[in-house]
C-alpha cells in the first residue's frame, strides 16, 4: 500500500456496474467531492484496481452478469493488495440474507436503490473516514517497524565495527599479514554449522549465535596486547614468571571486554561470547588447562569451541618455529585429544566437517610475507631478551 504522503487530497472511489444510467448517476453525484473511476463488470472492475492509484473504497452492484458482486468482492478480500479497501454494495436486493452474504465477504456496508444522495454521502464519507484512520495507524505502525529495522541496523553495525576494531589490534599485535583471524573465524562458522544439526546443541546455536562466534571468535587473543615482545615472541621455553605473565592474557582479555561492557552501561549480548572465549580457550576438557583449571561442560561452549579450532590453526599454519602438518595428520592430532584436550562432541562434529577445515586452511593459507613478518618479530624479541639480560660481574 502507498504511504498516506503520496496518496491524492481527492479520494479515488470505483463505481461498478452494469447500468450505464447507475455508472452516470453515481458518477454526477461523487465527481465534485471526489476522483471517480467506473467499471461496467467485475473483470474490468479488478482490473482497475490494480491500477496506481488504487481506489480508497468500492461502490460495488450485486447483480452483474458473468460475474457478480459477491465474487468481485470475495477476490478483492483474498488479496493482500486490495483486501483493506472498503466494499459497499449498492444494490436494490434488500434481502436480509444477501446483506448477511455480503457482509460475511467482508463489505462494510449497503445502500438500497434508490438511493437517498445526502444518506449515500454522509455513509461514503464515514467509511471513508474510517479507512483512512485504518490507514494512519497502519502506515505508523509500519514505519515503526522500518524504524526499529534500521536502528536495529545501525546497533548492528555499531557492534560489527568495535569488533573488527578490536580484532584488527589483535592482528597488529601480533601478525598483521598473516590470515591466523580470517581462518578461525571461518572455523568457527563451520564447527557452529556442524554442530547446530545436532539436537543438543541446536537451541543455543541458532543462525544469529553462530554468526557472533565467528566474529567472537577473532578477540579470543586479545589480552595478548599486555604481553611484552620479548615473551609474546620467545622461540623457546619460557621461565615460570614469563609463562605466568603469557598466561595471564587470558584475565587481561576478559577484563578489557568487561570494561567495555561496564562503559555501556548494560550487559552486551554481543560481548558475551567474546569474554567467554578470550578467557577460557585454553582450559583443557579434562581439566588441565588455564587460567581456572575447568573441566567438561563447566568451559563455556564457545571457549570449547575455540580450544579445538585454535589447536587445529596452529597445526597447519605456516610458523618459523615448526613445519605444519598436512590437514590430514592435524585431523588425527584433533581426535587423538578428544575427551581429553577437547569436549568429544565437538571432535565428533569437526570430523564430520574435516574436509571443510582443509578448504579453509588452504583458501586462508599464511604467505611468505606472512612468515617473513613473523621470523623478525622472532628476531626482534630474542634482541631485547638479549638487552634485558643483566651483564655477568
Amino acid at each position: 500500500m502507498d504511504s498516506m504522503l503520496d496518496r491524492p487530497e481527492q479520494e479515488l472511489i470505483l463505481v461498478v456496474d452494469d447500468q450505464p444510467d447507475n455508472l452516470m448517476l453515481m458518477s454526477e453525484l461523487l465527481m465534485d467531492r471526489y476522483q471517480v473511476r467506473v467499471a461496467s463488470s467485475g473483470v474490468k472492475a479488478l482490473r482497475l484496481v490494480q491500477g496506481d492509484p488504487r481506489p480508497d473504497l468500492v461502490l460495488l452492484d450485486i447483480m452483474m452478469p458473468e460475474m457478480d458482486g459477491y465474487e468481485v468482492c470475495r477476490q478483492l478480500k483474498a488479496d493482500p493488495h486490495t483486501r483493506d479497501i472498503p466494499v459497499i454494495f449498492l444494490t436494490g436486493m434488500v434481502n436480509g440474507a444477501d446483506e448477511q452474504k455480503g457482509l460475511d465477504l467482508g463489505a462494510v456496508d449497503y445502500i438500497t436503490k434508490p438511493i437517498s444522495p445526502p444518506v449515500t454521502l454522509a455513509r461514503i464519507r464515514a467509511h471513508l473516514n474510517l479507512k483512512a484512520n485504518a490507514d494512519f495507524l497502519r502506515d505508523k505502525s509500519e514505519y515503526l517497524e522500518l524504524e526499529v529495522r534500521r536502528r536495529a541496523r545501525e546497533l548492528q553495525a555499531i557492534q560489527d565495527a568495535t569488533l573488527e576494531a578490536m580484532a584488527t589490534l589483535c592482528d597488529l599485535r601480533d601478525n598483521p599479514h598473516s590470515h591466523h583471524l580470517a581462518r578461525i573465524e571461518h572455523y568457527m562458522r563451520l564447527l557452529g554449522s556442524t554442530l547446530a544439526l545436532r539436537d543438543e546443541f541446536a537451541a543455543e546455536l541458532s543462525v544469529e549465535n553462530i554468526e557472533l562466534l565467528a566474529r567472537s571468535a577473532q578477540l579470543h587473543d586479545i589480552g595478548k596486547v599486555a604481553v611484552p615482545d620479548r615473551i609474546l615472541h620467545s622461540p623457546g621455553q619460557l621461565e615460570e614468571a614469563d609463562r605466568l605473565i603469557m598466561q595471564s592474557h587470558t584475565t587481561v582479555g576478559r577484563d578489557a571486554l568487561a570494561a567495555a561492557e561496564r562503559k555501556l552501561g548494560y550487559p552486551a549480548d554481543f560481548l558475551r561470547y567474546a569474554k567467554e572465549i578470550a578467557y577460557s580457550h585454553h582450559e583443557r576438557w579434562d581439566g588441565g588447562g588455564y587460567p581456572e583449571g575447568l573441566s567438561g561442560e563447566r568451559i563455556p561452549l564457545a571457549a570449547r569451541m575455540l580450544t579445538l579450532i585454535d589447536c587445529y590453526d596452529e597445526l597447519t599454519s605456516r610458523h618459523a618455529y615448526h613445519t605444519p602438518l598436512s590437514p590430514e595428520d592435524a585431523a588425527g592430532r584433533i581426535r587423538a585429544g578428544g575427551g581429553s584436550q577437547f569436549d568429544p562432541r565437538l571432535v565428533e562434529a569437526f570430523c564430520e566437517a574435516a574436509e571443510g577445515f582443509a578448504s579453509i586452511a588452504l583458501r586462508y593459507a599464511d604467505s611468505d610475507e606472512a612468515l617473513g613478518a613473523e621470523l623478525q618479530r622472532l628476531e626482534d624479541a630474542v634482541t631485547e631478551s638479549i638487552e634485558l639480560t643483566p651483564p655477568e660481574p
